[in-house]
């Protein structure tokens, strides 16, 4: 069945609403200390795995969201570290880029260059018209996982949404994760490159994926 465009409309707007909702409580985030600590050595590694123009901003909102840079920290989940590996995940990683390393989720150089090559491998799994769609797909995928990323392209598709459109097309759609589940990763995207991304960019850490 395909939606009308009035529909999709307030379908978008909807889902908008919602996640702005949530993030509403965290709005205007500080740069904590302790990330300074770890801006030359996420730079660093940016770079080897983006290339010179990796858009550093992006990845420091993404530890900033994970874990606020704790490297302790350890969600209700089981998720590790700085970038927040599930054990699994972490056990995983080495077998599609052995340049990962043994799993040492506390250390930052490792869940750093982690976080960073997981990025890569997602990204380079999906398609968007722009830049910022596509990287906003990939993080809903390390959040979530890329099959589901996946299964809501293309239910979007079928509901005559934009499957290489993530904002208010693909974000919209939920092809069957449980409330929860669905806000969390709807939440996830928005917040890091609509939000936090800016706060880094504006602090010259580098460029971002959404804001240049």
């Amino acid at each position: 069945m395909t939606i009308q465009p009035g529909k999709r409309l307030i379908c978008g707007i909807v889902v908008t609403l919602f996640v702005l909702f949530l993030s509403h409580a965290q709005a205007n985030p500080v740069i904590p200390k302790r990330a300074v600590e770890h801006q030359r050595l996420l730079i660093r590694e940016a770079r080897a795995q983006w290339g010179l123009q990796a858009p550093v901003a992006t990845f420091a909102a993404q530890i900033h969201q994970e874990s606020h840079w704790r490297s302790d920290a350890v969600s209700h989940a089981g998720a590790q570290g700085l970038a927040q590996f599930m054990p699994a995940t972490a056990k995983w990683l080495p077998s599609i880029s052995p340049e990962t390393g043994q799993p040492m989720p506390y250390n930052p150089a490792w869940s750093i260059r982690a976080m960073l090559i997981y990025d890569r491998w997602l990204y380079q799994r999906v398609h968007a018209q722009t830049d910022c769609d596509r990287m906003a797909m990939a993080l809903a995928a390390y959040n979530g996982g890329l099959g589901w990323v996946q299964r809501d392209a293309r239910l979007a598709a079928a509901r005559g949404f934009d499957p290489r459109r993530w904002w208010n097309h693909v974000e919209a759609v939920n092809a069957g994760r449980s409330r929860a589940a669905f806000t969390e990763n709807r939440g996830y995207p928005r917040r890091i490159l609509l939000q936090i991304e800016d706060v880094y960019r504006s602090a010259s850490w580098g460029e971002g994926m959404c804001h240049e």
